[in-house]
């Protein structure tokens, strides 16, 4: 993978209606955090510079903001908490992951985390979508069965409820 995770333009899934509104803002605020954290990943860069060159080079017009700061800023600051709850989840060591996938697992874990207004399903239907579009080939699938650990013990009350 070079170091450029610019989406293709048709980024999107083919027979699947793009979201709008809130639910696009917040797509594009995850699609900018795994770009970011993959950047802060691979070249250790301060994350209030990797957010400034982020806010500068794209336009922010369709973005939620404020979850593109949160994300950003949360993962660095719980990175601890996240990589320990991921870890025995996978079926490699942590720094055999791909750093795109290992970046989409990061954002998706601190949202199952700490975001419990979103959905674990959402959660995880975003980190595989975006690992579709970032990811190696089959880098999806890994990131579903990593995903598919993690909900149960982040979110067992959500979960119990949905039976």
């Amino acid at each position: 993978m070079s170091g450029d995770l610019t989406p293709p333009a048709a980024g999107k899934p083919a027979g699947k209606k793009a979201p709008t509104g809130k639910l696009a803002a917040r797509r594009e605020a995850r699609s900018l955090s795994v770009q970011a954290l993959y950047q802060w990943h691979m070249a250790g860069q301060a994350i209030n510079e990797i957010e400034a060159q982020f806010r500068v080079d794209n336009d922010f017009a369709k973005v939620d903001g404020a979850y593109f700061h949160e994300i950003l800023h949360g993962v660095p600051a719980n990175k601890g908490e996240i990589d320990g709850l991921i870890l025995p989840c996978l079926d490699r060591a942590m720094d055999e992951v791909d750093p795109v996938e290992l970046a989409v697992l990061r954002l998706s874990c601190y949202e199952l985390l700490k975001r419990i207004d979103v959905p674990y399903r959402v959660v995880i239907n975003e980190g595989i979508e975006l690992a579709k579009i970032f990811g190696a080939t089959d880098g999806h699938k890994f990131v579903n069965g990593v995903l598919d650990k993690l909900a149960p013990k982040l979110r067992s009350a959500e979960l119990r409820g949905k039976r």
